[in-house]
């Protein structure tokens, strides 16, 4: 059976399906025989047995992949399996009031996030998050249901989801996890850009597919048309072996792009630079020819954590980057949380529109202890490389003036205690709310570049949930608004000698190439597994043709019109094999 869903991150594999679901756990009181309390008992005592097997397992692979103090929060939830006050209180209900072990361990992990609850400090507080997740996976166990984990993957899996939040994608592990297809979610989601810096083919906005697919199902993902193939027949999975065949034999040939440079047929340099999330993405951007880093998402660093980093652990993974980089500059954007990205610990309110409301920068200069941290972290970091910060979701030149002016203050902190750091580090904003877009002049003075976020712009400029699969044919970054937009910022930024970049996800789209080199855009950021593609067309186009190409675009009144014109103009350099 085959199921149309969102073609988000490229690729065709082939495997077994591993069903990801996170739904609560009902747990109703039984009260027990006092001849029974025994079963009860030795149920609950295998449950602890297995709990820490799992927790160690875990710790120990953590350790390997994560940061040491990521890592430490297993320790955490271990320390939870042994506190005498928590144990006794789960035996006591089951051997006194002869509960049932299930209920007398949600009932005990309950009141313990209630006590924590109340208590003032913030670092006592945050532990409850600890107790619920050491809660739901001991509750698990006693009830023999499996502990799904993404960590804990040992085989090569075909990951199908109702969702995975950008929490779950941070920790895959990439050897073990042939695609991701989910129920919701769409080409700009966080699960799509993660899937596609892992280099992971994705399909996404596949309805209700966790009715249709089991465990150990054998499917066929289609991450190029957007395909969910169930139990293929021989034909399908003939087709698709073939199909496979050419998309490896595409990819290997665009290898030879690798490490040639990134210029138009007439001498134009475009900048290709990377999105990451994670340091350790660092590798598949030098392997598919980056010059650079023009996204490091640095969320990332804050989540599946109990707390917030502190200044030494940041500045380790901005090292990292800086120092792996080899001169190469990298654009640290500041914490980006709030919309659909949120940390336990930070206590976001509920939002009626999360988008809109308390996130990023603002969060940032509302919270200037977090803030400042960060700061002298990227700055400590850009003593080892080139190093520029970006802040996110700007909306007026106050707030640019405002983070400028914490930035400052900072920059003389180190000053004064002797620590080196790049003085003359350059500072940018992502332009991705209509407010920055239209008041690009009035802001650019303050601003060394420019890097435009077209996924949220497109979001904000047109009214359309990024994420939500209903209204995904609304979501087009080819709208000749957002072109007009992208112009302006661009022309601005040269007026003042200054550049700009796109970071949002139409970096990546091969469609929009000549578009984009004809508005004049310095550099382009992307997944990296797109750079390969993108320099080839570069290096088959030239900037004067890619100017008409844009200037007939601007021209155009409609999204269909513009994306046909594209296509057209793209036809001879998208089918050449070179």
């Amino acid at each position: 059976m085959i199921y149309k869903g969102i073609a988000a991150s490229e690729g065709i594999v082939m495997g077994k399906v591993f069903l990801y679901t996170k739904e609560k756990v009902q747990i109703e009181r039984d009260t027990i025989h006092k001849g029974t309390t025994t079963v009860e008992m030795e149920k609950f005592n295998d449950a602890l047995i297995l709990t820490k097997e799992q927790l160690s397992n875990i710790r120990k692979k953590a350790s390997n992949e994560l940061d040491e103090d990521q890592a430490e929060v297993f320790d955490a939830h271990m320390m939870i399996l042994t506190d005498p006050v928590f144990l006794e209180d789960i035996k006591k209900l089951i051997e006194e009031e002869r509960i049932n072990a299930a209920y007398a361990a949600e009932k005990t992990v309950n009141k313990f996030i209630d006590i924590f609850q109340n208590i003032e400090d913030d670092y006592l507080k945050d532990r409850r998050i600890d107790i619920k997740d050491v809660g739901e996976r001991l509750i698990r166990n006693i009830l023999g249901i499996s502990v799904d984990s993404l960590q804990s993957l040992n085989e090569k899996v075909v990951i199908v989801a109702h969702d995975l939040t950008p929490s779950d994608t941070s920790l895959l592990d990439k050897s073990c996890v042939l695609g991701i297809a989910t129920s919701i979610g769409g080409k700009t989601s966080h699960t799509a850009i993660m899937a596609r810096s892992l280099e992971i083919p994705a399909v996404l906005g596949l309805g209700n597919i966790l009715e249709k697919v089991k465990n150990d199902d054998f499917v066929i993902l289609d991450g190029i048309e957007g395909e969910l193939i169930i139990d293929p027949d021989e034909n399908q999975m003939r087709v698709y072996s073939s199909k496979l065949k050419g998309y490896t034999e595409k990819r290997n040939r665009l290898q030879r792009f690798i490490d040639l440079p990134a210029v138009t047929l007439d001498g134009k340099k475009v900048g290709l630079n990377a999105n990451i999330g994670t340091p350790e993405e660092l590798t598949a951007v030098i392997s598919n020819g980056g010059e650079g880093i023009g996204l490091y998402r640095t969320e990332f660093l804050y989540m599946d954590r109990t707390d917030f980093p502190d200044e030494e652990n940041q500045f380790l993974s901005y090292k990292e980057v800086a120092e792996g980089l080899k001169g190469k500059p990298a654009i640290i954007r500041t914490l980006d949380i709030g919309g659909d990205k949120n940390i336990p610990y930070l206590n976001l309110p509920d939002e009626m529109n999360p988008f809109l409301g308390w996130r990023a920068i603002r969060i940032c200069l509302d919270r200037p202890d977090i803030f400042r941290t960060q700061l002298r972290a990227i700055l400590r970091a850009s003593a080892f490389g080139k190093v520029r910060i970006m802040y996110p979701m700007i909306s007026a030149v106050d707030e640019v003036r405002s983070a400028n002016l914490i930035l400052s203050e900072v920059k003389q902190e180190l000053a004064d205690e002797g620590i080196n750091f790049d003085k003359d580090i350059e500072v940018g904003i992502m332009v991705e709310t209509p407010g920055a877009a239209i008041t690009a002049d009035i802001i650019i003075p303050e601003v060394d570049f420019f890097s435009i976020g077209t996924n949220d712009l497109c979001q904000y400029t047109l009214a359309v949930d990024r994420i939500n699969e209903k209204v995904s044919h609304l979501y087009q970054p080819f709208h000749p608004g957002i072109l007009r937009l992208i112009k302006n910022v661009i022309d601005v930024s040269h007026r003042y000698g200054k550049t700009t970049g796109i970071c949002g996800e139409i970096a990546g789209d091969p469609l929009a190439s000549m578009i984009l080199i004809g508005l004049g855009i310095d550099e382009l950021s992307m997944s990296p597994s797109a750079m390969p593609t993108i320099k080839r067309i570069i290096r088959n186009v030239s900037y004067e043709q890619s100017k008409k190409v844009a200037q007939h675009a601007l021209m155009l009144s409609e999204t269909e019109e513009i994306i046909n014109y594209a296509k057209e103009s793209a036809r001879d350099f998208l089918s050449k094999e070179d």
